[in-house]
């Protein structure tokens, strides 16, 4: 695989600012499943600035990677919370963190082949394109001015698409057309433009930013450890886990280098644990890999892991910097559906160029069944129900295909 030279030179000035724009990029989602599970926001910036630090400790700062708030566990968290409590729901994320090292250790001493053996590129290049196009949905209703889920409507029609599509066409403008440091930020460019439009439109109010305090020392939760609650949040891991292989194949295809074998993905596997391990443990959602930082990566060519080491210290400032949070949290919906259009469509098409490169023959019934199987079961939302434990999403998507790779024999029908 071909390596791209890191801009190890770049000045520390334009470290921190690209280092901002993932935070920028990132921040909706990850203050989103604090929001919908009724944890503290300000506990999610800092386990995702802490865990961010603590993945590239153990990775050497080698992979371009910024953990935030894990999706998958929203569901659960809140029946957790209801039955059990949130010091017991947080004591079992916490344990969460044993299936990350678990699976660490199986990649460690069977090496990272076992994940070439099992995930070629028919299979990888799929699933990466349903971590970008699952998402799809999410960037159009934000960008329409509705919630990602599309229920509520919360600004109208008309000025919504017009605010998108600012933020939208600067960003594509700017990735496109720009030169020198501009190019290096389109997203963060994209998401001024669309802001200062949001203002003209009266669609930002204030009034939270200049309620909200300087600093706030957040609320920390001390975990309790429930055997049942445990026993219930343990098999959830299993999506994010699988998820997170799918982000780390998908950032190398970005960057042109193998991380699953340098530093290893038993590394970015122990990483993402131990960043799970302490947002368990102040209160904080478990975090992941994310595809809205590979799609920011695409489009600024920046893959210097220096600035997710910046992203990383202002979450954790940040978490203690009430008014910004504020600030954060007053930029309207359009503006980022604007930008997670483009974004999760830069996932996908990195998902494709992987197919491409690998030049995998989908006139081969057993390519074109692998391929077609996943993309139709990851974009239409397809769900497995095992006695609660559901799989769906990218960890479906991720089993059919190496379940349908390992089956189906190589040679063409006929041949």
């Amino acid at each position: 695989m071909r390596e791209i030279p890191i801009q190890s030179a770049e000045p520390l000035w334009r470290q921190a600012i690209s280092g901002a724009q993932i935070l920028f990029v990132a921040f909706g989602a990850l203050v989103l499943v604090p929001l919908l599970t009724g944890l503290n926001p300000s506990l999610a910036l800092l386990g995702a600035g802490v865990g961010t630090l603590l993945f590239q400790l153990l990775t050497g700062r080698q992979v371009p990677i910024f953990l935030g708030s894990s999706f998958a566990f929203i569901a659960p968290i809140i029946f957790s919370i209801q039955t059990w409590g949130i010091p017991a729901t947080m004591g079992a994320l916490a344990c969460v963190s044993l299936m990350y090292f678990v699976f660490a250790g199986l990649v460690w001493k069977h090496g990272a082949e076992i994940v070439h053996r099992y995930m070629p590129p028919v299979v990888v290049g799929p699933i990466i394109m349903i971590i970008g196009l699952s998402l799809a949905a999410v960037g159009v209703n934000m960008a329409m001015g509705r919630s990602g889920d599309g229920k509520l409507e919360l600004v109208p029609y008309a000025t919504a698409l017009m605010v998108a599509g600012i933020s939208f066409g600067t960003t594509v403008l700017v990735a496109v057309f720009a030169r020198g440091f501009l190019k290096l930020v389109p997203i963060l460019c994209g998401v001024a433009a669309g802001y200062v439009a949001a203002i003209l439109f009266g669609l930002v109010d204030f009034a939270a930013v200049g309620a909200a305090p300087w600093f706030v020392l957040p609320q920390f939760v001390t975990p309790s450890f429930e055997l049942a609650a445990i026993l219930f949040m343990l098999p959830v891991a299993l999506a994010p886990a699988i998820e997170h292989v799918g982000d780390v194949l998908a950032i190398g295809g970005v960057t042109g280098k193998d991380y699953t074998e340098k530093p290893g993905l038993h590394r970015t596997l122990a990483g993402d644990g131990a960043g799970v391990l302490f947002a368990g443990l102040v209160g904080g959602p478990p975090i992941t890999t994310y595809s809205e930082v590979t799609g920011a990566l695409t489009l600024t060519k920046n893959y210097n892991p220096a600035i997710m080491t910046w992203a990383a210290v202002f979450a954790v400032i940040l978490a203690f910097f009430g008014k910004f949070n504020a600030l954060l949290a007053s930029i309207p919906v359009p503006v980022m559906g604007g930008i997670m259009m483009l974004m999760f469509g830069s996932v996908a098409a990195v998902g494709l160029n992987t197919l491409i490169k690998a030049r995998v023959d989908l006139e081969e019934p057993r390519n074109l069944v692998i391929v077609s199987s996943v993309l139709v079961m990851g974009i239409g939302g397809l769900a497995l129900n095992f006695d609660g434990l559901t799989l769906q999403g990218v960890s479906l998507c991720a089993v059919v295909a190496v379940v349908l790779n390992l089956i189906l024999p190589n040679a063409r029908a006929g041949a």
